[in-house]
């Protein structure tokens, strides 16, 4: 079978794509070669900037299933019925390693999912892990830029990073992950997701109850020890997204039950007079033991992308795209991702990046967005504007049927740091792991801490020690053994 004609990208026909238009067989070549000319500028604008984070990833689509009823808490109609199904697209990638980077770095692991609903996009963008470094925006740079490349060497940096953590007691329960052998995921396909935020659903009724969304891998939990992780970074950098083509490719979809934690303003209210922790702190879990995980569907993926770039790179998510029936929290993080997340894709992918067809909902929808660069449908012949209708919208509280959120307090800037226990969480973390695992995460500590400054290392060792006197000891021998000595 002989491929298509080859054309340029105005379907013009290609009389040679071989030689290009000259003055003579030596000659200078002809400006009046357009084809020669869009091939050149073309390639020189084939890359869009990488994500800030998260820029090295892969992706599939599936469907999600429900399998129990969620309606006694919410009215979105994609939870409408058991068996009832919703495309999906989801990317997964790692934080912060550029778009070169390995697959098997140490680093949380994002987990970004879109639900292509009958009322619109969800969705929902978080990590593997349910806690996140820091518990305010304004933070977020600072963090990230300790996460890349030194200014002045341009290498990676570990004093920049324990000098932030160190600096930050909310961190270390993050950290404590991060250095357990759940920080080196074996693939994508072997790792829980969380949404991390606390997010909101509301039933038909305009009542409101918090929620937590969890997704337990069907494959098992299966990590790579640090040796193995440094092996495959140098074999196989693109372990984890082969690992996840190749499955699909051979009918091996991955699956992963999906579940929620759900909790009244009430049982929050008194969960927190009991234990002192915020739970609309990104840095802190809901204990399972508080508050029982409660089955919803099951996510599977079984069709990868047939284009990498148009399907994956310019896939772009938003926290603040949900669907009647959720909402938000209090959280600072994710009152943060609302605007820096539909931002970055403003700049990155540009301004009709929701009319690219992997990010353009599959329900009918109707704006008064027009014009600007790769406006491919530009609403047609419709008016471009909303009439004033006042008093009829039928829109309350926040917008699209959300009941509306009382607020208290001051405004102001106010640091919780010193106040708030930063430490028991991450303590109890490191209690509850076995013998051999705690040994594991103090010897990879160990392995980065080794060659940080001294006031940088006594600093995070005392956060260690915060946590559990165990902790800080393990970490102490492990820095010995390694020629170390931290007192």
């Amino acid at each position: 079978m002989h491929p298509a004609r080859h054309t340029t990208a105005s379907g013009i026909p290609v009389a040679d794509d071989q030689n290009s238009l000259s003055a003579g067989p030596r000659g200078p070549l002809l400006l009046q070669d357009f084809h020669l000319i869009e091939k050149l500028q073309h390639f020189n604008r084939e890359r869009i900037p990488e994500r800030v984070v998260h820029a090295k990833g892969s992706g599939a689509y599936g469907t999600f299933t429900v399998t129990h009823d969620l309606r006694a808490y919410t009215r979105a109609r994609l939870f409408s019925g058991i068996g009832k199904q919703t495309p999906v697209f989801l990317r997964f990638s790692t934080v912060g390693g550029e778009k070169g980077s390995a697959d098997t770095e140490r680093d949380p692991r994002g987990f970004a999912l879109r639900f292509y609903t009958e009322e619109g996009n969800w969705d929902l963008v978080g990590n593997n892990t349910p806690v996140f470094f820091i518990k305010d925006p304004i933070k977020f740079p600072d963090f990230i830029h300790t996460q890349k490349r030194d200014p002045q060497s341009n290498l990676k940096s570990a004093n920049m990073m324990f000098d932030f953590w160190s600096h930050a007691p909310e961190s270390l329960h993050q950290v404590t992950i991060l250095f357990s052998s759940r920080g080196t995921p074996d693939g994508y396909r072997h790792m829980d997701g969380f949404g991390s935020h606390t997010y909101s659903l509301v039933n038909e009724a305009g009542e409101r109850v918090y929620v937590k969304w969890h997704f337990k891998t069907r494959q098992g939990i299966r990590n790579l020890s640090a040796a193995e992780a440094v092996r495959l970074a140098g074999t196989d950098p693109d372990h984890a997204g082969r690992d996840l083509f190749e499955a699909i490719g051979r009918g091996a979809f991955p699956q992963w039950d999906v579940k929620v934690q759900v909790a009244t303003s009430a049982q929050l209210a008194e969960w927190e007079a009991r234990t002192g922790w915020n739970p609309f702190d990104l840095t802190k879990v809901w204990p399972h033991g508080d508050f029982p995980l409660l089955p919803v569907g099951v996510l599977e993926l079984n069709r990868n992308p047939d284009n990498y770039h148009a399907e994956v790179e310019q896939a772009a998510f938003s926290p603040a795209n949900v669907v009647p029936g959720l909402g938000y929290s209090p959280d600072k993080m994710l009152q943060g991702r609302l605007f820096a997340y539909h931002d970055a894709q403003l700049y990155r992918v540009g301004a009709n990046h929701q009319q690219l067809p992997v990010n353009a909902p599959r329900c009918p929808f109707h704006n008064g967005q027009r014009d600007g660069a790769m406006a491919f449908t530009n609403g047609g012949a419709a008016r471009n504007y909303a009439t004033v209708d006042a008093g009829r919208s039928g829109a309350f509280g926040m917008g699209h049927g959300e009941p509306g959120l009382a607020l208290d307090g001051e405004a102001g800037r106010h640091d919780p740091r010193g106040t708030d226990d930063d430490t028991t969480q991450a303590g109890n973390l490191f209690r509850l792991m076995a013998a051999g695992e705690r040994q594991i995460l103090c010897d990879n500590l160990a392995a980065a801490l080794a060659g940080v400054d001294e006031d940088i290392l006594q600093r995070q060792l005392r956060q260690f020690d915060r946590a559990d006197p165990g902790y800080g000891h393990g970490v102490r021998v492990a820095l010995a053994e390694r020629g170390r000595h931290a007192g």
